[in-house]
C-alpha cells in the first residue's frame, strides 16, 4: 500500500523525500518578484522541469510554502514498487479536506464490514 498517495507540511519530512530522489527546491522561471520566488516545485534532474526551473534554497522554498499555506502530496513507490518522484503542491485546506474525506471513507467501510460479519456470523444459527 505505499503506493498510496501521502500528504504532510513537516519540513523534514519533505526534504528527505526530495533529497532521496535527487530533487532540489526550484520555482519557475518567470514568476514571482523580488523576495518572492513565485510558483514553487520540486525539481528532479532529467525530468519536464529542465530549462524551466530555476534553483532556490530550501530556506526560500519553505518560507513560501509555509506562507501560501501548501502541503505536499507525494508518493513513496509506484505500483510496481519502484521509487516514485510523483509529488504535488496543493492548498493546506485541500489537504485537510482530503484527510477528513478519507478519516470519513474508512470509518463507513470499516462500519459496513462489521456489520456484514456479523451478519455472515449469525446467519447460520436459527
Amino acid at each position: 500500500m505505499s503506493n498510496l498517495a501521502k500528504t504532510t507540511t513537516d519540513h523534514n519530512q519533505i526534504r528527505q523525500w526530495a533529497e532521496e530522489r535527487g530533487g532540489k527546491p526550484a520555482h519557475v522561471k518567470g514568476t514571482g518578484g523580488e523576495n518572492d520566488p513565485g510558483i514553487l516545485r520540486i525539481d528532479f534532474p532529467g525530468y519536464t522541469g529542465e530549462g524551466k526551473l530555476e534553483p532556490i534554497s530550501w530556506d526560500e522554498f519553505f518560507k513560501k510554502f509555509d506562507e501560501q499555506q501548501l502541503a505536499l502530496t507525494y508518493q513513496e513507490t509506484t505500483a510496481e514498487g519502484k521509487k516514485s518522484n510523483f509529488n504535488k503542491l496543493i492548498s493546506r485546506d485541500t489537504a485537510e479536506e482530503r484527510d477528513e474525506a478519507g478519516r470519513k471513507s474508512a470509518h463507513s467501510t470499516s462500519s459496513h464490514s462489521a456489520s456484514h460479519h456479523t451478519k455472515a456470523a449469525g446467519g447460520g444459527k436459527k
